[in-house]
């Protein structure tokens, strides 16, 4: 059974245990409300007649928009929520990750100005789309659906619920099932539980949404969250970017935008069917191009991936990996130091590293890839690579800055510029890419694709060193035996 059918299992299987206790007595309820709502609407006549009761006037209906702390939202025609004037001169489409949490930083930090800033002014309408990775986030979907399950009760509660789900995204991210508290979250707002219920329990309709959220997400190659594209809406010209982008690139941009021209070195966002396909159809960070070592950068790609080796390998690995992941320490301190002496010293392989940290489940992760991009800067990658891995259980708590700024002052590097680094953004945001280029296929970690000849082959999770050293050996022979061993 896929994720998606166990969530929504799950979720009926809540509503129904509710009918199931409830039954009998809301049976009784409404036949009392009934029976109230006949006596409140019909009486008597001298008579004994029943006559209807004089009907009231009805209350006028507002003209103007709902309104969400100082911004107009609604529904667009196709709905999906919307925060800004609906006739705004640019749109901008998030297409977020409920547990995602650079998509919560972006939410809490940096949407606030922004909608301040463009929204209020009426220059920007921002229309939210979900794109749930359920692979590396599981309780996405379920958050998602449940947004737009008190969305269809009003746009004000959507907002409030959407706000409320980010915000509180470390609380209900690490359970099991987060439906119990979506559901309090649900009524703490106001929304009715019982229409609250029904919709979770009958979720086609927000299912469908979902999916097309995903689907064209999917469409303008989108692989990581959070993502936006911005459309000029008197052109109909699009152009995107991913990542929890700092406030000052979104002003940049809707400012050029806005004066009607591209922003610098942007690309316009296309459906993936128009986009030009890098060679052989792989990503740009797996082509020859960019596996090229940058010049500028010793020890990266042209990709900005840290590697090993020689450029001119026949086959290239690039592992994705989590720093406190058990089964990524067990390859990159057991297996790792032969296949480095078999084949990587010997210029046979080039290894490719990406971070991949599941912060669901390796909490501590995301800033242990923070620190080793810092150390990266300094040319201290590999050191901070193997030491991070050999003491996993050092820094593997809440406070481990002190941990990474020791080991930084002890290998020597340039302290002041590597707090700095932990502190700015650039970094996170490195860490972010990888985790976008990986988010299409990787399923845990490790996770290794081995480039041959042009072709990408899965190895999921940590192969056994006779296994891995094996597995390359056949590789190489293969490439011989074809006189493609480079």
């Amino acid at each position: 059974m896929n994720l998606q059918a166990r969530h929504m299992r799950r979720i009926r299987q809540v509503n129904d245990a509710g009918k199931e206790r409830g039954g009998p007595r809301l049976a009784l309820l409404a036949f009392l409300v009934l029976l109230l709502l006949l006596v409140a609407a019909c009486t008597t006549d001298a008579e004994g007649n029943i006559v209807a009761p004089a009907v009231a006037p009805a209350p006028a209906v507002s003209t103007q928009p709902a309104m969400h702390r100082g911004v107009p939202v609604g529904f667009t025609a196709e709905g999906y929520p919307f925060r800004g004037d609906p006739n705004a001169p640019i749109t901008i489409y998030e297409y977020s990750d409920y547990e995602c949490p650079f998509c919560a930083r972006h939410v809490i930090q940096t949407e606030p100005a922004l909608l301040a800033g463009f929204a209020e002014k009426g220059m920007v309408k921002f229309v939210f789309r979900d794109m749930p990775l359920s692979s590396i986030h599981p309780n996405a979907l379920a958050a998602a659906i449940a947004a737009h399950c008190v969305g269809e009760q009003d746009i004000v509660l959507f907002w409030q619920m959407h706000d409320r789900i980010f915000r509180t995204q470390k609380e209900w991210a690490p359970r099991e099932e987060a439906l119990s508290f979506f559901a309090a979250l649900a009524q703490e707002l106001g929304a009715d539980p019982t229409q609250y219920g029904s919709c979770m329990a009958n979720n086609e309709t927000q299912l469908t949404k979902v999916n097309e959220s995903l689907s064209e997400a999917q469409s303008f190659g989108f692989t990581g969250t959070p993502s936006f594209r911005f459309v000029f809406e008197e052109t109909g010209e699009s152009f995107s970017f991913s990542g929890a982008q700092p406030y000052d690139m979104f002003s940049e941009w809707i400012g050029t935008i806005a004066a009607g021209r591209a922003p610098q070195g942007a690309a316009q966002a296309q459906p993936q069917q128009q986009r030009r396909q890098g060679e052989g159809g792989l990503p740009f960070w797996a082509t020859a191009e960019g596996l090229k070592p940058d010049l500028d950068r010793p020890g990266f790609t042209l990709a900005g991936d840290m590697f090993k080796g020689s450029s001119d390998a026949p086959i290239v690995v690039v592992e994705f990996s989590a720093f406190q992941c058990p089964y990524c320490s067990q390859n990159a301190l057991t297996t790792q130091p032969i296949l480095d002496q078999e084949f990587v010293s010997r210029g046979e392989v080039m290894w490719v590293f990406k971070h991949f940290p599941i912060e669901n489940i390796h909490p501590f992760a995301i800033s242990a890839s923070v620190a080793a991009e810092c150390a990266a800067d300094q040319e201290a990658f590999w050191q901070f690579h193997h030491r991070l891995f050999v003491d996993m259980d050092q820094w593997s708590r809440p406070d481990n800055t002190v941990y990474f700024m020791e080991l930084a002052a002890e290998y020597e590097l340039d302290t002041e510029a590597f707090a700095t680094c932990m502190a700015g953004d650039a970094s996170a945001l490195a860490v972010q890419s990888d985790m976008q280029d990986g988010a299409p296929f990787v399923r845990g970690t490790p996770t290794f694709v081995v480039l041959v000849g042009g072709e990408g082959r899965l190895i999921p999770g940590a192969l056994p060193t006779d296994q891995f050293v094996a597995a390359l050996s056949q590789m190489l022979a293969e490439l011989a035996a074809t006189g493609n061993d480079g």
